[in-house]
């Protein structure tokens, strides 16, 4: 029968990663609700914990006790991180800065992940690597005592890299500068001066500018999830492929550089509706997403789209399928 009601989807995980480290470096405690409760997550937390800080899951929210930026202590053991390469690689950016060593493992599947894109520009931040083959995990960093800032260029749209060289610019003097060709996610900048830093974005013909000015306090946050996007594509094209289905999904995050999938179920022919909520520029945008079910026909989605919804084409192809 058709999919009818209103439905919640699970916090957003990239938002859900920054915030437990954020709140890590920030003087004070932070409070997160919403946040996604999955492996990954919970492989960010065990981590911070492991570097100083003190993360409390509590019945409805969880608080971070933060060590300030330059506060992190080294790890007694290896840092698992389970299957989660957003996790590894922030937190490589992160501790590059820190005069620490630190020892990275991963299940099969994350071990054989290379994390070259990330080791080279923090390597001309300062920190040296001893990775296994291919530059993959086990990987062992040993931070630097004295970073210097870097004006790095991406050579690929990866908000993962331009987040590890912001998190190494934290406890870097100066000013780190990245810049890249294509939009990513831009979770880190929101975030960053939601907890005070002090971030600029600004465009420079084809590029944009990220320029971070290191060594500024972060100041404790009360920080609410959105849905994450990725999980609502799930309900999303199930409503559209059942006939006679309504659904509304409430609480989504719209962070414009996660709304790809929107965009090309609209070229399908997509009945999709957004109500945004109001929200400032350091905010994550969020709102509801009502769908109802039609007939979705091909289209030519245009790789312009990629950045903006690669972790969905796998549900995607279900709807292609049925168009």
């Amino acid at each position: 029968g058709p999919l009818k009601g209103r439905v919640k989807v699970p916090g957003d995980k990239s938002i859900s990663h920054r915030a437990l480290m954020f709140g890590a470096l920030a003087v004070g405690r932070t409070r997160i609700s919403g946040l996604l409760m999955g492996e990954d997550v919970k492989a960010t937390a065990a981590a911070m914990g492991a570097l100083g800080a003190v993360i409390t899951f509590g019945a409805d929210d969880v608080t971070v006790d933060g060590v300030g930026v330059g506060g992190l202590l080294a790890p007694e053991a290896a840092l698992d991180m389970g299957n989660s390469g957003t996790s590894t690689r922030l937190l490589l950016g992160l501790l590059s800065s820190h005069p620490l060593t630190a020892t990275f493992i991963g299940d099969a599947s994350l071990s054989r992940r290379p994390m070259g894109r990330v080791i080279t520009p923090l390597e001309e931040i300062g920190a040296r690597f001893e990775a296994s083959e291919g530059g993959r995990l086990p990987l062992t960093m040993t931070g630097s005592h004295t970073p210097v800032p870097i004006d790095y260029r991406l050579p690929v749209a990866s908000a993962q890299v331009k987040s590890a060289v912001l998190l190494a610019g934290l406890n870097t003097p100066g000013r780190t500068r990245v810049r890249e060709t294509a939009p990513t996610r831009d979770h880190s900048e929101r975030m960053l001066r939601r907890f005070g830093a002090e971030l600029s974005v600004k465009t420079d013909g084809a590029e944009t500018l990220i320029d971070l000015i290191g060594e500024v306090d972060l100041k404790p946050q009360e920080l609410d999830i959105p849905g994450d996007i990725s999980s609502a594509a799930f309900p999303i094209i199930a409503a559209l492929l059942v006939p006679g289905s309504e659904i509304t999904i409430e609480g989504v995050g719209l962070n414009p550089t996660r709304t790809g999938l929107l965009d090309a179920l609209r070229l399908m022919g997509a009945d999709v509706a957004v109500s945004e909520r109001d929200t400032g520029p350091s905010e994550e945008p969020q709102g509801d997403i009502r769908v109802r079910a039609g007939e979705l026909k091909g289209a030519d989605i245009p790789a312009a789209l990629a950045p903006r919804m690669i972790d969905e084409y796998p549900i995607l192809m279900v709807a292609a399928a049925l168009a």
